[in-house]
């Protein structure tokens, strides 16, 4: 059996950063994000989101890159979304991501982070270089 402690804080957002993400969706965001790592053999530390972007702490296996794992977890998201309420018009996630390697002395502090997106947000306590998803 191989070895491995590769932990990662990943952030993606929806389409045009729309306030979408509402309670009833959230369930069904974070049923498939837990039911798709199980699938894939990713661990979820932690996931956070409010009405625009996502936060997941997670471990991933060496035999998954990073870019796979995200097109899993935002692929699945959103088709769900869509069963879910196809009145609505289609749900979407933003192209890209970003991804951040945590360290295991670290970890705690990502996961706590994530957990607690929504605090963060309301009283302004977020950490830029955890909230960048594009490359500017």
């Amino acid at each position: 059996m191989t070895y491995w402690r590769l932990h990662y804080h990943i952030i993606w957002a929806t389409l045009d950063r729309q306030p979408v993400l509402t309670a009833e969706r959230e369930k069904v965001l974070y049923g498939v994000l837990y039911g798709k790592a199980k699938e894939l053999g990713l661990k979820i530390h932690a996931a956070g989101n409010v009405d625009d972007h996502v936060h997941v702490v997670v471990s991933i296996p060496p035999k998954l890159s990073v870019a796979d794992c995200v097109r899993h977890l935002k692929g699945a998201s959103a088709y769900a979304i869509n069963k879910m309420d196809e009145r609505e018009g289609q749900f979407k996630w933003q192209a890209g991501y970003g991804a951040l390697s945590v360290s295991e002395r670290n970890l705690e502090r990502a996961v706590a982070y994530a957990a607690n997106q929504k605090e963060h947000h309301r009283e302004e306590t977020m950490v830029a270089v955890y909230e960048r998803i594009d490359g500017e």
